[in-house]
C-alpha cells in the first residue's frame, strides 16, 4: 500500500512516500480502506518534533495522522459490531500512534462508526479530531448548558467551527472570534456575536461568560480570564496552562484547563447522528493524497477556514 511516512522529525520534506505491507488487524480491529482522512495543527506540530513526538519517537517508521474514513475490507475474530462493507469514520488510536496516513489503516473497532449515508467521506474524516474535542469538551468536560455564553476563540478553524456549531444546538449564546474576512462564514455557522480580533480587543467587549473555548494559546488564556463569570471555565487545548495562569483563574473562581481529546466510538456514534440530521456541517478544504506537503504547509499557516481533507483514490 501507499503511505507517507517520516524517518525524522523536521519540515515537509521530511514527508516521505513510500510503499509499505499493509497491515493485518488484531482480533479487536477492522482494516479500513481510506477514502479520505483530515489533518490537524497536532499533525504539523508532531511532524517537527513536538506535538506528540515523544510518545512516537521510538516508531520506525512514524506514519503520522488518527482521522479517517473509509470501507472495511476485513474484520477482526473478536469484532461484532461491523462486517465487511461497513463504511466508518473515526479518530484512531489517539494519542497514540494512529498510522492514517495510508492507503489501509488496522483500526480499533471500538474508536469507529458507521458513517452516515448523507455523508461524504471527505465530510466525514473532517468530523473526527476536530468534531471529537468539540463533543467532549463542551459536553463531558464544561457541561455546557442552555441560554449560557461561551466565547470562542478562532471560531472559523477547524475545531471552533464545530464548537460554534455543537454550542448553538446545546442552546448556548455564542461569542467567536476570527478575522474579518471570516465574519460571514462564523455568522453563518451560527455565532451570534463576532468579534475581529485585528481590529477588537474581546476582553473590552467581552464580559460575564460562562465558558471560553481556546484554540490560540497561553496569552489568550490569560487574557480571557476577567470575561468569564466566577464559577465558571476556560478550555485549553493546544497548550498546557501554565501554573501561573491556572492560578490566576483560580482567585477568580474560574477553571482554565488543558483538555486532550480522546478515541472514542461511543462518541463518534454521537458525531455519526449529528452529521446524519444536519447539525453539524463540516466545512471542508480539498487536498490529494499526493499533495500532503502542500496541505501540512497550509494547516500551518494557522488561517484555515474548517478542515483540511485529503482525498485517496
Amino acid at each position: 500500500m501507499k503511505a507517507i511516512i517520516i524517518n525524522e522529525f523536521g519540515g515537509t520534506d521530511k514527508l516521505i512516500n513510500a510503499e509499505l505491507p499493509i497491515p493485518k488487524p488484531g482480533e479487536q480491529e477492522v482494516l479500513v480502506k481510506v477514502h479520505a482522512l483530515s489533518i490537524n495543527p497536532v499533525d504539523t506540530k508532531t511532524r517537527a518534533g513536538k506535538g506528540m513526538a515523544g510518545r512516537l519517537k521510538t516508531e520506525s517508521p512514524i506514519i503520522l495522522g488518527w482521522d479517517i474514513s473509509g470501507e472495511v475490507t476485513a474484520v477482526g475474530s473478536a469484532v461484532s459490531d461491523f462486517k465487511v462493507g461497513d463504511e466508518v469514520f473515526g479518530m484512531v488510536n489517539f494519542p497514540g500512534h494512529g498510522k492514517a496516513y495510508a492507503e489501509y489503516v488496522a483500526a480499533p473497532a471500538a474508536h469507529i462508526a458507521l458513517k452516515p449515508a448523507n455523508v461524504t467521506h471527505q465530510q466525514a474524516a473532517a468530523a473526527t479530531l476536530a468534531a471529537l474535542t468539540a463533543y467532549q469538551a463542551l459536553v463531558k468536560q464544561i457541561h455546557l448548558q442552555k441560554g449560557q455564553r461561551i466565547l470562542v476563540h478562532a471560531a472559523a478553524g477547524g475545531v471552533g467551527h464545530f464548537v460554534v456549531q455543537l454550542a448553538k444546538h446545546l442552546g448556548a449564546y455564542v461569542i467567536g472570534t476570527s478575522s474579518a474576512a471570516n465574519k460571514e462564514f462564523v455568522l453563518g455557522i451560527g455565532v451570534d456575536e463576532h468579534i475581529d480580533y485585528k481590529s477588537q480587543r474581546f476582553e473590552d467587549v467581552v464580559k460575564d461568560v460562562d465558558a471560553v473555548f481556546d484554540a490560540l494559546g497561553a496569552e489568550t488564556i490569560l487574557r480571557s480570564i476577567p470575561v468569564v463569570k466566577a464559577g465558571g471555565h476556560i478550555v485549553s487545548i493546544p497548550t498546557t496552562v501554565p501554573e501561573d495562569v491556572a492560578a490566576k483563574a483560580k482567585e477568580k473562581d474560574v477553571n482554565a484547563f488543558f483538555f486532550l481529546v480522546q478515541s472514542s466510538g461511543a462518541d463518534m456514534k454521537i458525531i455519526a447522528d449529528l452529521l446524519e440530521k444536519g447539525i453539524l456541517r463540516p466545512y471542508v478544504n480539498h487536498y490529494d493524497f499526493s499533495q500532503m506537503d502542500i496541505a501540512h504547509q497550509q494547516q500551518e499557516t494557522g488561517g484555515t477556514r474548517g478542515k483540511i481533507v485529503l482525498t485517496l483514490p
